[in-house]
């Protein structure tokens, strides 16, 4: 611990970057930016009738639906929005899309 004294203080933001990278989360962080990312990702009109709520370490992404005909609809869109989430390169894909009605 002694060697810890004299070190400068690390920002918050850096500290947080290096814990995830080193612990092998931070795929998993930038995986989940598509449910906040959601609406850009998918248009105005799909957010307005959806709600993504998570993304599973193996790819899924659950998303809540208000209708049985919007989760037909969606699901056969799904290529068309699989391509618009998996744009960005720099991180885990979304493998599938799992529609579920809203409660």
């Amino acid at each position: 611990m002694s060697g810890e004294r004299g070190k400068r203080p690390q920002q918050i933001s850096a500290a947080i970057s290096q814990f995830l990278e080193q612990s092998g989360l931070r795929e998993r962080v930038e995986q989940a930016s598509v449910v906040p990312e959601w609406p850009t990702l998918v248009g105005a009109q799909i957010s307005a009738v959806t709600e993504p709520l998570t993304v599973t370490a193996d790819g899924v992404l659950f998303v809540a639906v208000r209708t049985h005909a919007w989760m037909s609809e969606l699901s056969l869109l799904e290529p068309e929005l699989l391509a618009s989430l998996n744009r960005r390169k720099d991180r885990a894909p979304v493998k599938k899309i799992r529609w579920q009605l809203m409660r």
